[in-house]
């Protein structure tokens, strides 16, 4: 134990000797408010968010593999923590593109104040500047690269700059403080206490500096973004007529005897509510003033759309839709249901006229997504749809406004959002997301799934006690045909199933278990409308979707 006390002694003063400690230390306190000060410079200005493009960017240029693996770290922890996934993982990534940029931040500063020194450089403005120089031109292309600014890059450039040469130049000055050797006085502690109070005095004035600054930048900064999220939304909600739009009417199993059992999540999914999973840190931003979709490529007459020319030219298709994320593990909750309108994708094609020899449609969009769509998966389901409204209002910009793909059957992966163009060929491309060792067809997989054992909701009939068990099934495009629940690994019972509110929608199920005392273990397993059985088979979400029974342990 001493050993390990001196040893760590001992790391600390080579630390102290380098200006390690005291380079992190200053790098924590000014990288924070460099954040700060990006962040409402974002929402001022409309400068790109260095933190996010960094983090973006990274995303973008690793192997597919590493991605996957990150995004695969991310989900266990917020399931850890005991969190949806849905409502906490866009946070998460958030927050990590942040700490990322923060200790980038803290080691540079930590290097530099090492170099100075070692090297016994005078703390002059020059070395600042040159730190700052050297760590912000990279990311200034990086910024350049990823931004969805509307500034000109000349601006761009001449403000993220100046940004991190006034943090490289506050550096400097910190370390004339902080790392600068003092004259050795043994004989006169009073006047070395005396250094030692001013250092401290000079770390609160910084911390309250830095705090300040991080407080004021954000407050005015998250200000600023609420009236950015309010006109966007007034923006959307003007940009087509939404009286031509047909009014959801009751649900179609509204008198379904078989209910829901209290605790199964909503069998409709309130837009608000419904998962989000997009390619970027933040959502993209369409203009729809200047927004129009180029039909290309291989076909006869090519199209540039506007949004009110899919609306008004097209007649509307609606459907009630359960859509998933292939990187959801068993009883994800990124999983909804909603009411999509839209124009049918077969219809806008036949349009433009496409040649023989045509294949495949790429559909492009605004944040960097791609995706390959085959002609005759189009050809053959004419519910595949062009969307622009759910529930019957403007898709929001944060699910993809102005128009996203439907496909039936297939994981979000394969469904593009933000669509800014689509071209006919006749060359087979992978997709992003298959181009990152995702499944190249991503059919979604049978699943069902316990929500609730609803412990508090006993049901007495015939004189017995029930416990009613629900929850979800789900499997595309392909229906459920029967749900069967099994306890303490006895028999499977068959559950029962209320009817779904599409052919395109998940299954609610009811099971009612005759009530015993003690701790039990519930599973849960469908079976597709055709008579083919859930995969029991236990395989992780990479890179065909998860499989495997479900199971929920509760004491009664």
């Amino acid at each position: 134990m001493n050993r390990q006390l001196n040893a760590a002694g001992q790391l600390v003063q080579i630390l102290g000797s380098l200006g390690l400690a005291s380079g992190a230390l200053a790098g924590g306190l000014l990288t924070a408010p460099l954040v700060a000060l990006m962040y409402l410079l974002d929402k001022w200005l409309d400068l790109p968010f260095v933190p996010f493009e960094l983090f973006d960017w990274i995303a973008r240029v690793l192997p597919g593999p590493l991605i996957t693996i990150g995004i695969d770290m991310m989900i266990d922890g917020i399931r850890f923590a005991g969190l949806s996934v849905a409502d906490a993982a866009k946070t998460a990534e958030q927050i990590s593109a942040v700490l990322l940029f923060f200790v980038l931040g803290v080691l540079a500063t930590a290097i530099f104040f090492a170099v100075m020194k070692l090297r016994s450089i005078a703390p002059r403005p020059v070395s600042g500047l040159i730190l700052g120089l050297v760590s912000g031109l990279p990311m200034v292309l990086v910024s350049l690269s990823m931004s969805q600014s509307t500034l000109n890059p000349v601006v761009i450039v001449l403000l993220v700059m100046a940004l991190f040469l006034m943090w490289g130049f506050a550096a400097v000055m910190v370390y004339r403080h902080l790392a600068t050797k003092s004259q050795e006085l043994e004989t006169e502690d009073r006047i070395r206490w005396a250094k030692s109070i001013d250092r401290r005095q000079f770390l609160v004035r910084l911390g309250a500096a830095s705090a300040t600054i991080i407080v004021l930048s954000s407050g005015v900064g998250s200000i600023l973004a609420d009236r950015e999220r309010r006109q966007v939304r007034e923006s959307i909600a003007g940009s087509m007529d939404e009286s031509e739009l047909i009014t959801r009417a009751p649900f179609p199993n509204a008198d379904d005897s078989v209910l829901p059992v209290p605790g199964t999540r909503p069998e409709y999914t309130l837009v608000e509510d419904h998962y989000k999973v997009f390619l970027r840190t933040e959502p993209t931003m369409i203009d729809i003033n200047t927004w129009t979709l180029p039909i290309t490529g291989l076909v006869d007459n090519p199209l540039v759309l506007t949004l009110n020319d899919i609306q008004n030219n097209y007649e509307a298709k609606n459907q009630y839709v359960t859509l998933s994320c292939i990187s959801g593990r068993i009883a994800s909750t990124l999983i909804s249901t909603t009411w999509w309108t839209g124009a049918s994708l077969q219809k806008i094609l036949a349009d433009a006229q496409i040649r023989p020899e045509a294949r495949y449609i790429i559909v492009t969009s605004g944040d960097g997504f791609y995706e390959t769509v085959d002609l005759d998966l189009i050809a053959s389901d004419e519910r595949i749809m062009l969307a622009y409204a759910w529930d019957g209002h403007p898709i929001p910009f944060d699910h993809g406004f102005p128009l996203r793909i439907w496909l039936p059957d297939r994981y979000g992966m394969k469904q593009p959002k933000w669509i800014t163009g689509i071209e006919v060929t006749d060359e087979y491309q992978p997709g992003y997301w298959v181009e990152r060792s995702w499944d190249e067809v991503a059919q979604v997989q049978a699943t069902s799934v316990i929500d609730t054992v609803a412990v508090n909701d006993l049901v007495e009939r015939d004189g017995q006690t029930l416990v009613p068990i629900g929850g979800i099934a789900f499997a595309g495009a392909r229906g459920i045909s029967k749900v069967a629940v099994r306890v303490d690994d006895g028999s499977w019972e068959e559950a029962q199933l209320r009817t779904p509110l599409s052919e395109t929608t998940w299954v609610i199920w009811r099971y009612e278990w005759p009530f015993v005392a003690g701790k039990h273990t519930f599973e849960v397993r469908c079976v597709e409308a055709d008579g083919t059985p859930q995969i029991e088979e236990e395989r992780g979400n990479r890179p065909s979707g998860a499989t495997g029974i479900h199971s929920r342990k509760t004491s009664i």
